[in-house]
């Protein structure tokens, strides 16, 4: 185990998670699989590297000022992550939010200081998205500005130049593949080009739930959604400022019972209580794991982001009432409650 030197500001917290070997996973795909827990970031996502990245880039542009506004729209850890940035910088926080997203999630917000303005779920075409709503308010409100996750390059540019070179050399300089799901795109678009930099030979593979589009637009040039997929915080039907120019190579489609199905081993077997995001990319990482095992590559070493923790959805994916009235199986330790 390496113990490092104590941080001398609680910001350097964030990055630097670790990695592990999957057992159950890499023994599905017969090669190497590892997730990295971004669930150990002080917010306890992978979202808290874009929040920095965004922040300190409005204050290197002038944009925030002492004493400002962040504010943002989110699946809800991003602006968990704004809001704990926020906290240690001397900034308040107004957080949109579908009301649709986890009880959790909304609870920790409000718990964090922010402001929390729910809105109903609508497709982005409509001006009353949550996007839309959130930089409204920012144009409204005195001082503040619109992190503007989506389409802020500063998002993928924390993954180019953190997630990137972390995971190269905690794989000490050997991954042959990597992949995720995509919500804003940074963070598949950031590590794919921090990885390519370091090795072009790295595949890239983007893991879709079904009911997002970018599964049909890299396979087939068309942004096609099909089917729907109860994970928050992924699946997008645009190509945003982060994902354009990502350095896509081939790409799969995961179900919400596969991804839940790597939920319940994960937890059951390895002692990782994780969201259904994470499941997905880990369905995804076996996938691209057996793609390279049948091009020869037998010894090959797969990454993928365990995006949260599973204890920001004890309502929704963690309840046997919410998984029957989705439609979704129970995990066998759930039926009875």
């Amino acid at each position: 185990m390496n113990i490092t030197a104590p941080y001398s500001d609680t910001l350097d917290l964030i990055g630097n998670t670790p990695i592990v070997r999957l057992a159950g996973p890499s023994e599905a795909a017969g090669c190497d699989i590892y997730g990295k827990c971004e669930y150990a970031n002080p917010g306890a996502s992978v979202k808290d590297r874009a929040a920095l990245a965004i922040i300190r880039d409005a204050e290197q542009r002038g944009d925030l000022k002492p004493g400002g506004t962040v504010v943002e729209g989110t699946a809800g850890n991003t602006g968990i992550g704004i809001a704990l940035v926020a906290n240690a910088l001397g900034y308040k926080t107004i957080i949109v939010m579908p009301d649709n997203q986890s009880k959790e999630k909304m609870d920790t917000l409000r718990a964090l200081g922010a402001e929390l303005v729910l809105v109903p779920p609508t497709k982005f075409a409509n001006p009353g998205h949550f996007v839309h709503t959130s930089r409204r308010l920012a144009e409204e409100t005195e001082g503040a500005v619109w992190a503007n996750q989506f389409d802020n390059i500063a998002n993928r540019k924390a993954h180019i130049e953190g997630t990137a070179p972390e995971l190269w050399e905690q794989l000490e300089g050997r991954i042959d593949g990597f992949t995720c799901a995509a919500g804003t795109g940074g963070t598949i678009a950031g590590v794919g080009m921090g990885l390519k930099e370091r090795d072009e030979n790295c595949m890239i593979a983007l893991t879709d739930p079904h009911g997002a589009a970018l599964f049909n637009y890299y396979a087939n040039g068309e942004l096609k959604a099909e089917g729907s997929s109860v994970a928050e915080g992924i699946g997008q039907g645009r190509i945003t400022a982060n994902l354009e120019g990502a350095p896509i190579d081939t790409q799969f489609r995961i179900s919400d019972e596969e991804g839940l199905e790597w939920v319940a081993r994960l937890l059951r077997e390895e002692g990782l209580c994780l969201g259904l995001s994470s499941g997905i990319n880990v369905a995804g990482a076996i996938a691209l794991g057996k793609k390279l095992v049948a091009e020869g590559r037998t010894d090959a070493r797969v990454a993928t982001i365990l995006c949260d923790t599973g204890f920001r959805y004890l309502s929704s994916l963690y309840s046997a009432d919410w998984l029957r009235e989705k439609g979704l199986p129970v995990f066998d330790w759930l039926e009875g409650t």
